[in-house]
């Protein structure tokens, strides 16, 4: 389970996604994230999925590490899910058990939101999937780039996150890696109740924070030995500008949110 987890990696690539200008790329997801919380209809929400669709096989990552991004949020994929059909009594009933009753409007809102999940998970991977980890903290300092106004260092706010979503898959390993070591000294991990299991991580979170601090540490001794001192005066290897093809998937995001509003003014809503 913890090496399916592949959110914050990087994954080179030389697709048209890969070559996308980042700026417009953290941009159009936010649009779209936003955008899928306008959806009302289950066509509204096919068109989104739709434009998704589009983009992960124009990126040429495999479908098997997408469906990796999923497999953490199962579980409240699942909870949510449940949660939506127990307790939303609108439409006919099409099951009813004790106080338990299921109607069309809890299933119908239980799909609609476990596309809308998934949806938003997939999308928010594509940026990291795509976008190395130096051209994502150039493009959130050139986008945050008018807080400096304000005396706001933008530069090692964007550094800061970028360490931090890079950080996530070596802990990840690290978690692996030492929960391998506590098996093989006959830790157990999978049995007992909740405060035994609980109990049981103590060995694991107490080398991870050790680990994670002196991983911190060499990061900020190297970086002060290589004499960096922040973002002020220093030029850039690549500098990114707007193509054609960031143009186009401009357009085609612009208007496919266009068309989630059409599509919400014709066809009746679900939610």
């Amino acid at each position: 389970m913890i090496k399916d987890i592949t959110i914050g990696q990087y994954f080179p690539g030389n697709s048209v996604i890969h070559r996308l200008d980042p700026r417009l790329k953290i941009v159009l997801i936010f649009a779209y994230i936003v955008a899928i919380f306008f959806c009302k209809n289950f066509q509204s929400i096919g068109l989104m999925l739709l434009l998704l669709f589009v983009t992960v096989l124009l990126s040429r990552i495999s479908l098997k590490l997408i469906g990796k991004s999923l497999k953490p949020i199962l579980i409240i994929i699942l909870i949510t899910s449940l949660l939506q059909i127990i307790y939303n009594k609108n439409g006919e009933v099409l099951l009813e058990y004790w106080k338990i009753k299921i109607t069309t409007g809890g299933v119908y809102t239980a799909v609609f939101t476990t596309i809308r999940i998934a949806a938003l998970v997939l999308a928010s991977s594509m940026l990291t999937y795509t976008t190395s980890p130096t051209m994502l903290t150039d493009a959130i300092e050139r986008l945050f780039s008018p807080l400096k106004i304000f005396n706001i260092n933008v530069h090692s706010i964007a550094m800061m996150m970028t360490i931090a979503l890079r950080f996530i898959p070596t802990l990840i390993e690290e978690v692996d890696k030492i929960m391998s070591a506590q098996k093989s000294r006959g830790a157990d991990f999978e049995s007992g109740n909740l405060a035994k299991r609980g109990k049981a991580l103590i060995p694991i979170f107490i080398p991870l924070f050790i680990n994670s601090f002196r991983r911190a540490y060499e990061l900020a001794f190297a970086m002060e030995c290589r004499c960096y001192r922040g973002g002020e005066g220093r030029t850039r290897l690549r500098q990114m500008k707007m193509a054609l093809r960031d143009y186009l998937a401009f357009l085609i995001t612009t208007a496919s949110i266009a068309g989630i509003f059409v599509l919400n003014h014709f066809f009746a809503a679900v939610i």
